[in-house]
């Protein structure tokens, strides 16, 4: 199968993607509700946010520019293992892409949190070029006959990961988490931008904004302000529990917070703050800033400021990354180029 007709493939999926994020038929509608029930974090909301964002991304122009900056015309196709998590909605499906747009098989091992998307869209894909009806298949028990591996967990599972595939040449990727800089100026468009770099997903992205620095004597009631268009996320039973569960732990730890009876704010020098919880830290100028986040590069997965950072993003956008916007900084398709 030549290159473009990869390509040309996976832009007719993007009408699929887009059906998808506004539920247009019946049976969109009861896949939406297959995902609530296997997952609670996959309201329809945040998968139809998913589904349109990747309908968006197939264009056929971003396609051809992202895959014209790779030799892939004559790959020799191997089988690649991808070992998917799930704790957002379609967040393996940017290696799914890379791995067929190269022109090699992908040998998919799904997350138990999201096992119905991936496969409704590889059928969809196969119907409409069935020339990969034999370049896609889903393991169900351990994988065996790969050629290379991408695997995305913990890092717990990343050790796993390490023993097990470390002989493969791939990808393995840990735990990160995305802070944002504040220095005080920011309007109101741009904090209720940052609130959906918090809140998008429940905060279970590595992209989602886990953490604040903030210059000393910031005021954080405009950042509450802003953050109040999504107290919707009180109506979610599981958001609440942890919401409450934190705060009490919190509370009779004698844990100073800052609270807005949706969102707990604690002092904390870490970067991966529990769900309904985010961490923030005073800093004394911006370049020993910059030197302490160039220092802490393997735990963060994007900075978020006005610019004021080198190679940050603009509020608002973590969770909408472009096609060749890697997670971990890693090149995907310039490792499967080259296998």
């Amino acid at each position: 199968m030549e290159l473009q007709h990869r390509i040309n493939a996976f832009h007719k999926l993007s009408e699929v993607l887009r059906r998808l994020g506004t539920s247009a038929t019946e049976e969109d509608s009861e896949l939406l509700a297959l995902c609530k029930a296997s997952n609670g974090w996959f309201n329809e909301e945040n998968v139809q946010f998913a589904c349109l964002h990747w309908s968006q991304l197939l264009s056929q122009d971003a396609l051809e520019t992202w895959a014209g900056n790779y030799d892939l015309e004559q790959v020799d196709p191997k089988t690649v293992a991808i070992i998917m998590a799930g704790n957002v909605p379609l967040v393996g499906f940017h290696d799914f892409l890379a791995v067929l747009l190269s022109g090699h098989k992908a040998l998919v091992k799904l997350s138990s949190n999201d096992p119905h998307l991936l496969p409704y869209l590889a059928k969809e894909l196969m119907a409409i070029e069935p020339g990969f009806e034999d370049r896609i298949s889903f393991a169900e028990e351990q994988l065996a006959n790969f050629d290379a591996v991408i695997a995305t967990g913990s890092n717990n599972t990343a050790r796993y990961f390490d023993h097990y595939f470390g002989k493969y040449p791939g990808i393995i990727r840990k735990n990160r988490n995305s802070v944002a800089v504040l220095n005080g100026s920011e309007s109101e468009e741009e904090l209720t931008a940052l609130a959906d770099d918090i809140f998008r997903y429940y905060g279970l992205g590595c992209r989602n904004v886990s953490k604040l620095y903030v210059p000393k004597g910031y005021n954080f009631d405009s950042f509450f302000q802003a953050a109040y268009g999504w107290r919707r996320v009180i109506n979610d039973h599981k958001y609440i529990n942890n919401y409450d569960y934190n705060k009490a732990v919190y509370l009779m730890s004698n844990i100073s917070l800052l609270d807005n009876e949706f969102l707990l704010l604690k002092e904390d020098e870490g970067y991966s703050s529990p769900i309904s919880v985010v961490f923030y830290e005073y800093y004394e100028d911006l370049s020993s800033l910059r030197k302490d986040l160039n220092n802490a590069v393997e735990d963060i997965q994007c900075v978020v400021s006005d610019g004021s950072m080198e190679g940050s993003v603009p509020f608002g956008t973590t969770q909408t990354p472009g096609l060749s916007v890697y997670a971990d900084g890693v090149d995907t398709l310039q490792m499967l180029q080259q296998l």
